[in-house]
């Protein structure tokens, strides 16, 4: 339900002016500010362009104000790392502009592509302490996988299979 406080946003394709906005993005989204976990480097985030816009099944989109300054306040990618399935990684909405449908708008924006693709399935992955987020992709019918401990946080496992969205006993 939006309010008359929400803003128009408009979803588009990373461009390379984005990039120090998705690193503060990326930067503020951080669990309780500490490092990453020793498997993520974040080196895609120092290189959006070549890590998702340059290769084949992979794409990169930002969440940006319709404003008098327009500025990012969100963002998501996918990438493509096996056969017939994509990854949805670094989605962030910044804090401020929160439980306005902009993290459901980036999240839709992903599957579409992961369809048009005809990736088989989506997988992601997320902190157990970030709950709007499990929400969000348990909205969007992601099923929880696995969960596994890194570096003393939880990091559950989803997974979203498309070819049994159109199956007929896969009832919303």
């Amino acid at each position: 339900m939006e309010s008359s406080s929400d803003i128009a946003v408009r979803i588009r394709s990373f461009l390379p002016k984005d990039e120090g906005a998705c690193a503060m993005l990326y930067r503020d989204g951080l669990v309780e500010g500490q490092q990453i976990a020793d498997n993520d480097t974040g080196l895609d985030i120092d290189d959006i362009q070549g890590a998702y816009m340059t290769r084949p099944g992979s794409h990169f989109w930002v969440a940006e104000s319709q404003t008098d300054s327009p500025q990012i306040v969100g963002m998501i990618g996918v990438q493509h790392h096996e056969d017939s399935v994509g990854e949805i990684r670094r989605l962030r909405v910044n804090e401020g502009f929160r439980r306005r449908g902009i993290g459901s708008s980036l999240v839709e924006t992903a599957v579409k592509f992961c369809k048009e693709h005809n990736y088989l399935k989506i997988s992601l992955d997320t902190f157990m302490e970030r709950e709007p987020a499990i929400r969000l992709f348990e909205k969007f019918h992601f099923r929880h996988s696995r969960t596994r401990s890194v570096a003393g946080k939880e990091i559950m496992h989803f997974y979203l299979d498309l070819y049994q969205r159109d199956r007929p006993d896969n009832r919303e």
